[in-house]
């Protein structure tokens, strides 16, 4: 799937930064002259799925729809208006409003039928809180905040009645949509616009304890100085998605990607509906070692990182007990996701019963050379 994200939208003030046209949501016609459903018919006849980014709770000053419906804002008249990433929040306590917004994506579907994916954003908070709308119908300013989140829920209801199996992301930087109600809607949340890997690592694992992993999004990004292998690995942990320029990577770069792409889309469903076990904290070690078990019991996946780079030793120098196994049934364990022209230090003729990897373990020999090492557990 390929994702179209933020600028291409708006035309008396295009969308060519944050700073204008955020709540016109009609193409740019210098940007996609053809419109959007040309971007969707030729994904779509390549075999790739099309999916688009809205935010349409947001609006800038230097817009359409602020010039039109400057109500539908939620600001104090009497005071200076205060923004966030040069932008305001409509007030969906308004029904209007949220017509308005329920439109934005029936508009989106309506023309584009093959439309497979929604990234629905939120970069701003509420400042200056005031509705309009609430003190025309005399209700107290104090249930702002309370209403405007049923006025979404009631968005999002009519949404997810018309179109329920479209996958919507919910994002906003900093995880500030980890919301389990919300997640009655969304089928994904984005954690963090911090994706450098490491600070990952932690983080997924603080997620872990109150999200599964099949809401959660991992992307391999840029950010940090970690090999692709390391991105990767460590983004397998739950919604696999990349934000890189893939004709950058060098040849070998693509080949890994391509493979581990394979590999995932192999034990996706372990790390999705499994369960976890968290077996190192990188809290408190060099590493961190996760590991997803299917119900079956007969496969599992091991995550293990190095999280420690400052010591010049090998950072498993004892081995990784395992979990969640049976303990009468016998298992190889066979590394994956090797880097082209690497080979793995696993023996994966080995055969060991559940109930010596759950006591004493396996040593996944992670060290500064070996970075990552992902490892799939397999019923003999």
């Amino acid at each position: 799937m390929f994702l179209l994200d933020d600028g291409w939208f708006g035309n008396k003030y295009p969308r060519n930064s944050d700073n204008a046209g955020l709540g016109d949501w009609k193409e740019n016609a210098k940007k996609l002259p053809h419109g959007l459903g040309y971007l969707v018919q030729e994904a779509t006849k390549t075999g790739i799925k099309f999916g688009i980014w809205i935010e349409p709770e947001m609006v800038n000053p230097k817009s359409e729809l602020y010039e039109k419906h400057l109500n539908w804002v939620i600001r104090q008249p009497e005071r200076p208006e205060i923004y966030y990433r040069n932008q305001l929040v409509l007030d969906l306590t308004n029904p209007e409003v949220q017509d308005h917004v329920f439109g934005v994506v029936n508009n989106l579907f309506t023309k584009n039928p093959e439309l497979a994916f929604i990234k629905w954003d939120c970069n701003a908070v509420i400042y200056n809180a005031y509705s309009q709308y609430l003190k025309d119908k005399g209700i107290p300013q104090s249930q702002l905040y309370v209403d405007y989140v049923h006025g979404l829920y009631k968005v999002l209801e009519r949404i997810r009645t018309k179109y329920p199996k479209v996958p919507m992301m919910l994002c906003s930087g900093g995880g500030g949509r980890g919301d389990y109600e919300l997640l009655k809607y969304f089928t994904e949340f984005w954690p963090s616009d911090d994706t450098e890997p490491i600070e990952r690592i932690f983080m997924q694992w603080n997620y872990s304890y109150f999200f599964p992993s099949i809401v959660t999004d991992n992307h391999v990004t840029n950010w940090g100085k970690q090999p692709l292998k390391f991105r990767i690995d460590v983004a397998s942990m739950g919604k696999l998605g990349f934000d890189i320029v893939a004709a950058k990577l060098s040849l070998n770069d693509q080949l890994f990607a391509k493979q581990a792409v394979s590999n995932y889309h192999a034990f996706k469903e372990i790390v999705w509906h499994g369960d976890l076990y968290r077996l190192v904290n990188p809290n408190e070690a060099e590493i961190a070692a996760l590991m997803y078990v299917d119900p079956a019991r007969s496969k599992a996946i091991v995550f293990n990182y190095l999280v420690n780079t400052r010591q010049k030793i090998t950072a498993t120098e004892r081995p990784v007990v395992l979990n969640g196994l049976d303990p009468q049934k016998k298992y190889r364990i066979k590394e994956i996701n090797l880097y082209p022209g690497t080979h793995s230090t696993i023996d994966s003729s080995m055969v060991y019963s559940g109930d010596f990897l759950m006591k004493v373990g396996i040593n996944p020999d992670v060290t500064l050379e070996r970075t990552s090492v992902v490892l799939e557990v397999e019923e003999n």
